[in-house]
């Protein structure tokens, strides 16, 4: 038995969007996590009046914020991955599948 008999006379789809999208997406996720931690570090700096546990309380709730957005860029970017990955394989070659015999297709049973 021949394992992935390709279609024949299928012809390819070209590449479009989602290739482009997939290189795109280690910068994506690489901006995605460097910019909500050097805005946790800048926070420090701008949160500078009030008192002392009002201002730990901020900067806290703040850090948080950035560790949620980091975590939603994340999670967009892997399910953003897992679609272009799809469409990309979908666009491939087609195959032919394997045959099954069924018994009862000519005669049906009533």
């Amino acid at each position: 038995m021949a394992w992935l008999n390709k279609l024949p006379g299928f012809q390819r789809t070209p590449y479009g969007f989602e290739l482009r999208l997939l290189r795109m997406l280690p910068s994506v996720l690489l901006a995605g996590t460097v910019l909500p931690a050097s805005l946790a570090g800048l926070a420090r700096f701008f949160y500078s009046r009030g008192p002392a546990l009002d201002l730990e309380r901020h900067i806290q709730t703040f850090d948080f914020a950035m560790v949620g957005l980091v975590i939603l860029v994340w999670t967009v970017v892997f399910t953003i991955a897992i679609g272009c990955v799809i469409v990309w394989l979908m666009k491939g070659p087609a195959y032919v599948a394997d045959g099954y015999e069924v018994s009862h297709s000519d005669k049906p049973k009533v």
